[in-house]
């Protein structure tokens, strides 16, 4: 299948991938807006992290429907109509605001609605590149789209920061309307080719039954069970430093949405070298290794926001420097082992699959959080969150069967195999 890919097939899916920046751009404005809007109109952890939970649990019920429907629709269509979708939703916040229609629980359930469409979002491109790209350029190709991305999520919280200083709410938002005109252009011009393979005498199978190939995938191919397991335990136990970051800049360090947004710009900034190394490496050969490093040494990033005097942000920025740049190896290197263990018919399924799976405990770490910080503070819950995960890294390392992903990705006969 992948003496299809042609050289047209491979420059538009940059083409398209740089129209979908710019529709991440506008996202992680709004996304930062709402963080800090809700920290300083509630000055509340448990809105906050009710906020995570109704961001997740969209995730949680969509996200396979959305990777089975990626592999049996015409992906190029998804992509446009989730974007301008969340661009209308976008244009509602504009209008509350504007209006003075403030609500925290109006802007919850908006902010609901827009992580039901990325919940489409996700798969639909994860299962577009494997399509696109051949095999032996996959590792290379997600370390430039991990590049893009920290690139935006750089900007984006600094541009973000800087406009809630000097513009209206509603204004600001406006922005991920025309960050979606940018999106659609090259979305005109491009082929996505549909990878849905049905052979002359093979029946068409029905939604129920692809579903149910996805669950025998990950099952059958030996680590790939282990691997999205640690992924979901890893992200149970990150949720609140992530749901949780503007209330312990604004309350434990006396911050600003500027001092926020520096410091969390720290993270992408790692993330940019770290992609620029995968971008010059081709391909890494222990991908389990790198995967379970890096999530160890996330952890020692972590703690030093733990240890970190007060209003010493550039310390805090070092601490995120250090778990962005393991985050990104392990995004680039677990991304590929799902890309490259099945054939790309049923990578839309596999992703989706390990999503929803992620972001089925991740609200629950949400719910936690919120509440143990007004019993234990902020501080030691994050002591106790890196304590947990480097615990959870090490056993599953020990005891799982996860390091034989790197010998099942060279095999192309796995998928078919499950079917029979």
């Amino acid at each position: 299948m992948e003496t299809t890919i042609s050289k047209k097939s491979y420059r538009h899916f940059f083409y398209f991938l740089i129209g979908q920046e710019f529709s991440l751009l506008g996202s992680s404005i709004v996304y930062f807006v709402i963080g800090w809007w809700i920290t300083v109109d509630t000055n509340n952890p448990i809105y906050l992290s009710l906020s995570s939970v109704l961001y997740f649990l969209p995730q949680i019920f969509v996200a396979p429907i959305a990777g089975v429907l990626s592999d049996r629709l015409n992906r190029k269509n998804i992509i446009i109509f989730i974007d301008a979708t969340q661009a209308f939703v976008t244009f509602g916040l504009f209008l509350l605001f504007s209006f003075n229609i403030t609500n925290i629980w109006i802007i919850l359930v908006v902010n609901t609605l827009r992580s039901t469409l990325q919940a489409f979002h996700v798969p639909t491109f994860h299962s577009i590149v494997p399509s696109m790209i051949p095999k032996d350029r996959l590792n290379r190709v997600n370390g430039i789209n991990t590049l893009f991305n920290s690139l935006i999520f750089m900007i984006g919280p600094i541009l973000a920061g800087f406009l809630y200083e000097i513009l209206p709410i509603g204004q600001i938002f406006m922005i991920d309307i025309i960050t979606f005109i940018a999106a659609l252009v090259p979305l005109l011009f491009i082929t996505i080719p549909s990878v849905r393979i049905i052979k002359k005498k093979e029946h068409k199978t029905s939604f129920i039954e692809d579903f149910k190939i996805g669950l025998r995938t990950v099952k059958a191919v030996p680590g790939l069970l282990s691997l999205i397991l640690l992924a979901m335990l890893i992200n149970f136990i990150m949720r609140p430093f992530s749901d949780l970051m503007p209330y312990f800049i604004k309350n434990i360090h006396n911050g600003t949405a500027i001092n926020l947004a520096f410091v969390t710009a720290f993270m992408p900034i790692a993330s940019i070298i770290g992609s620029i190394i995968n971008t010059i490496k081709k391909n890494w050969k222990h991908k389990t290794f790198i995967i379970m490093f890096g999530t160890t040494t996330i952890f020692i990033g972590y703690s030093f926001l733990i240890f970190t005097p007060s209003g010493l942000f550039i310390l805090l920025g070092v601490g995120l420097f250090i778990q962005g740049i393991a985050m990104n190896f392990i995004l680039n290197n677990y991304m590929t082992l799902l890309q490259s263990c099945v054939s790309f018919d049923k990578v839309g399924r596999i992703v989706s699959l390990d999503q929803s799976l992620s972001f089925i405990i991740m609200p629950i770490g949400s719910l936690i959080g919120g509440p143990l910080v007004f019993l234990i503070g902020i501080t030691n819950l994050y002591l106790l969150c890196v304590i947990i995960g480097l615990s959870i890294t090490i056993l599953i390392w020990i005891f799982s069967d996860i390091y034989k992903l790197d010998h099942i990705g060279k095999d192309d006969f796995l998928t078919e195999k499950i079917i029979k």
